[in-house]
């Protein structure tokens, strides 16, 4: 009906929409899912990198893990050789409760992850969960590895 205008002249143009082309309703979301791949594959590839970086043999439990939070964890490891180390720096024994106490200060949780090597003795490992407690830390976790012996009944 209306699609068509003639003009005086007998041209014939096509009836448009103001502006010209007509802008593209659609949102493309292939380039953000692309990003968002491979974002996911480099946390997938880094997460791992970001752990603590003691190399101890640690005791296999059958315990299940522990649940995350959103604060990074405060992980003590004691080595084969009795070196007490805080993350990745080490520390001396005499100087470990005032360190602990220090850190203690800056956190908000006083949980700590207490990683010892399978030859250490248990007297080390227990003077240094004192020193845990002493520098304010009462929420102490003992890291195992998985795959340990089940102490159930039947086993």
């Amino acid at each position: 009906m209306g699609a068509n205008v003639t003009k005086a002249g007998g041209a014939r143009r096509s009836r448009r929409t103001r502006g010209g082309a007509q802008p593209m309703a659609e949102i493309n979301v292939t380039p953000f899912v692309d990003v968002m791949l491979v974002l996911l594959i480099i946390f997938m590839v880094s997460a791992p990198l970001l752990t603590v970086g003691v190399p101890v043999d640690l005791p296999k439990t059958a315990a299940n893990a522990l649940p995350t939070e959103a604060e990074e964890p405060l992980t003590v490891t004691v080595t084969a050789e009795g070196t007490v180390m805080i993350q990745t720096s080490e520390v001396a024994r005499d100087q470990l409760i005032g360190r602990l106490r220090g850190i203690a200060a800056e956190r908000r949780s006083d949980r700590v992850f207490l990683r010892a090597d399978g030859a250490v003795p248990y007297a080390q490992v227990m003077q240094v969960m004192g020193a845990l407690n002493a520098g304010g830390f009462s929420n102490i976790g003992l890291v195992t590895d998985v795959g340990g012996p089940n102490m159930d009944e039947d086993g």
